[in-house]
């Protein structure tokens, strides 16, 4: 009996035994893997450490972006136990200063203490007034620890090319994400071992290694000119945005790209979203005369014409598959004085609509499309930044038959600012295109290493050797030395001469084109994208510069105006600071300014037509289809318009039935002088006997007067007497009317004051001399209307329009002002 107990005991112990080393056996061979992880977890404890996000910097080595270190705040929550809630309270109301930050809220600080045990950030990068106040509080489990921060220096300069980082220095835009791999590093690590009261017993480190530095094209001092420059004209011009574009012809470099608004990359998070978007690369635009460039150029390498060569004008008009394409005014009475024919060169000067057509008829759709392809246009063009687009060129299997009469004047075509300077300077440089760059080099050297120095930049007359990826030919040397003169013509004596420097020679050329009105999807009459591209000097061009301004405020809508001066402006400093030789004798400041306003406004300065007039003070009072106001005094054709309304004392004159549409554009004084002679007397009524003039025939004479060379009064409202209710969205009282008086001679102060008290508003156009309005004076409108008046720098007995071709064009002194919707 004793016997079999000790078999049994022996039997039991044995399988307990089994028991035992098959548990043993399961967790330290099965399970190993899982309780090692459990064990390390519990005794061990891994950080990852942030590597340094690459430096980058402008070609003189100027740090543009670099990090710095900054205090986080974490907790530990075990150890903050049950005084998270009120630590968590305590904490938000230090950190939490932003009320579009909700990561510090009290709110996420508790929910992060109560999801984890170990560990949960409070703040993080936060400046050291912050810091000091936690330490002060001295919280049981609140903890610091250094983390890296992205600093901008320079805070707003050349924001979209450089972008910005996120709180993980993630790059999110611009250059910062476009090569975030290469600036971000590979992150280190920290092995740190602990025991069961959490005393650290030993560590482990695995170094980070820091990202790569970038050395851009930029140069930060003329990055600062262009933005300082573009800061001004955005103020001037009141501009919804505007870029500015500085590039080597020879190299493809971009020296400066500014944008306008901008932001600060330090404090994006507070950063309206469309502020960082890069509009050089990423917004497209029709371009308008600038594009006569690319049709002039490709004309004269096809042999279809020479500088020299005669354009028969065909009286600023021509048909393309029914669709009648007109010159404006000015291009009109300049060709009319020439006999409507232009030389090719002249053609330029007057960005002439029908002369880029007839010299694209002539070369045809596939050969006119293989330059435009050629200069870059509906290609990305590579350059180092994000968003780029193509832009839109349409092949030619999809061209209408009108299409042929828009691209040459540079609309049905979409470009980048950034493809704009490039044509550019493929001409500038002699031909030959030359992707554009904004990245020089990428290394692990920094400043201060023999290895890295500076790339500063000295103009160069050669094309470098070898030539870059993407380099080809587009037109011959030639050509190019043709169209650079050409280009000269149209800042000396055409369109451009704002643009003029004081001792450099320089070319471009001007443009302003309708933007499309997306809620008629038609040509807008108030919005325009005005553009100037050139460069400088002529026969060895430095440095070439495009400037685009959107929708600038309505005076200053044309490229002449808006862009041509930015030009003028930043070239002379850039080519000054860059130590470049003048190559033409200096002038006193005032003879300079003489030469830039020696042409009244030419070319980008829209001469409007009655019904233009009319278009644009409908749009700008929201007026509805069926409002009288919107009746045309020239829409019956048969000449009885409703005329000009003239307050006098004691009563109104009314010269209805007066068709002043054919004298908008102006007359010779020859042929003006007879005709408001009669005008004067058979308009107004009788001469008293002495020879004076009634009030009211006076106020009427005035107004019929100036429809010819002075004020062009715009017989294009009714006299309105049945009341109309104001549209939607008008500013106008329509209880109230109240008679327009008449502008005719005055200033834009004058006018804006008389308008004020009679309860009107005005919509000025140019500055100087009102000589046109719409509705006219004496018409009765709605107080609060806005009154559209032209204004001009011309003297109001000035002859406008030239009798006989000037022995020299370039002692023309003035030329005919205006243009065509895209010119």
């Amino acid at each position: 009996m004793r016997r079999m107990r000790i078999l049994n005991i022996l039997c039991i112990f044995c399988g307990w035994a089994l028991l035992i080393c098959c548990r043993l056996t399961f967790l330290q061979v099965i399970e190993h893997h899982k309780w090692t992880e459990r064990a390390a977890r519990q005794q061990e404890r891994t950080f990852e450490v942030a590597p340094r996000r690459g430096i980058l910097y402008d070609r003189n080595l100027q740090e543009l972006a670099m990090t710095v270190l900054a205090d986080s705040v974490y907790a530990v929550p075990t150890e903050v136990g049950a005084n998270r809630p009120a630590d968590a309270a305590i904490l938000a109301k230090i950190v939490h200063t932003d009320p579009d930050d909700h990561f510090t809220t009290e709110h996420q600080i508790l929910a992060r203490m109560m999801a984890s045990k170990n560990f949960a950030w409070v703040a993080r990068k936060q400046p050291p007034a912050v810091v000091a106040k936690i330490k002060a509080l001295n919280l049981k489990g609140i903890y610091f620890q250094k983390e890296f921060k992205r600093f901008y220096p320079d805070q707003q300069l050349a924001a979209q090319v450089l972008g910005y980082v996120g709180l993980d220095d993630d790059g999110l835009g611009g250059i910062e994400q476009r090569y975030d791999e290469e600036l971000h590093g590979t992150p280190g690590r920290v092995l740190t071992a602990i025991d069961a009261r959490r005393h650290v017993l030993d560590s482990e480190e695995h170094e980070p290694l820091p990202g790569e530095n970038l050395v851009l094209s930029i140069d930060a001092n003329i990055q600062f000119m262009a933005e300082r420059a573009l800061d001004e004209n955005m103020e001037r011009t009141h501009a919804v945005n505007g870029t500015v574009v500085v590039q080597d012809p020879h190299t493809g470099q971009i020296l400066a790209l500014a944008m306008r608004p901008t932001f600060d990359p330090n404090d994006f998070r507070h950063t309206n979203p469309a502020l960082l978007r890069d509009h050089a690369v990423s917004d497209v635009y029709e371009p308008g005369s600038t594009f006569k460039l690319v049709s002039y150029s490709a004309a004269l390498e096809e042999h279809v014409t020479t500088p020299d060569a005669q354009i028969r004008t065909l009286g600023g008009q021509i048909n393309v598959a029914g669709r009648i394409v007109h010159d404006d005014r000015d291009a009109i009475r300049y060709e009319a004085a020439h006999g409507n024919v232009l030389s090719t060169t002249e053609a330029l000067e007057q960005s002439s609509d029908v002369a880029a057509i007839e010299l694209a008829q002539r070369m045809g759709v596939d050969r006119f499309y293989k330059y435009i392809v050629g200069y870059g246009f509906g290609e990305r063009s590579g350059i180092e930044l994000p968003g780029e687009t193509r832009g839109l060129v349409k092949p030619p299997r999809r061209w209408q038959p009108t299409t042929i009469g828009s691209i040459p004047m540079g609309q049905e075509i979409g470009v980048t600012p950034i493809q704009l300077i490039t044509m550019a300077s493929t001409i500038a440089n002699g031909g030959m295109y030359l992707p554009p760059h904004v990245l020089l080099e990428s290394t692990d050297d920094r400043k201060g290493s023999p290895k890295l120095k500076p790339a500063t930049f000295r103009p160069e007359a050669e094309l470098p050797n070898p030539l870059p990826e993407g380099a080809h030919r587009v037109i011959s040397e030639l050509t190019a030395a043709e169209m650079r003169r050409m280009m000269e013509g149209v800042v000396l004596y055409g369109t451009g001469r704002s643009a003029q420097l004081n001792g450099y020679s320089a070319a471009g050329k001007t443009g302003t084109a309708q933007k499309i009105d997306p809620a008629t999807h038609t040509y807008s009459k108030t919005k325009y994208v005005a553009s100037f591209v050139g460069f400088a000097p002529v026969n060895n061009p430095a440095v070439t510069i495009a400037v685009v301004m959107d929708s600038p405020a309505y005076q200053f809508h044309y490229g002449t105006a808006a862009s041509a001066p930015v030009f003028q402006k930043l070239a002379q400093q850039i080519l000054e600071y860059l130590g470049v030789p003048h190559d033409e004798d200096l002038k006193p400041a005032t003879l300079v300014a003489k030469d830039q306003n020696a042409a009244p406004e030419a070319e980008d300065e829209p001469q409007e037509s009655p019904e233009d007039l009319n278009s644009l003070f409908a749009e700008v009072n929201h007026l509805p289809q069926d409002d009288p106001l919107r009746e045309q005094a020239d829409g019956e054709g048969d000449g009885q318009s409703a005329g000009i309304r003239a307050q006098g004392s004691g009563g109104t004159g009314d010269a209805a039935g007066q068709d002043l549409t054919a004298d908008v554009m102006p007359k010779t004084p020859e042929a003006a002088a007879p005709e408001m002679e009669k005008t004067g007397r058979e308009k107004t009524g009788a001469e008293k006997p002495d020879g004076a003039v009634s009030p009211s025939v006076q106020a009427t004479a005035q107004q019929t007067q100036t429809a010819a060379p002075g004020m062009a009064v715009v017989p294009s409202m009714a006299a309105v007497t049945a009341p109309a209710a104001a549209p939607k969205g008008s500013v106008s009282v329509p209880n109230k009317k109240v008679a327009v008086p008449s502008f005719a001679g005055e200033s834009v102060r004058q006018v804006v004051v008389q308008a004020g008290s009679s309860g009107l508003a005005v919509q000025v156009l140019g500055w100087g001399i009102a000589r046109a309005q719409a509705p006219a004076a004496g018409t009765m409108v709605p107080a609060g209307t806005d009154v559209v008046v032209r204004f001009t720098q011309q003297p109001p007995n000035a002859q406008t329009s030239p009798v006989a071709a000037p022995a020299d064009k370039h002692a023309a002194v003035a030329q005919p002002a205006g243009h065509p919707p895209q010119r």
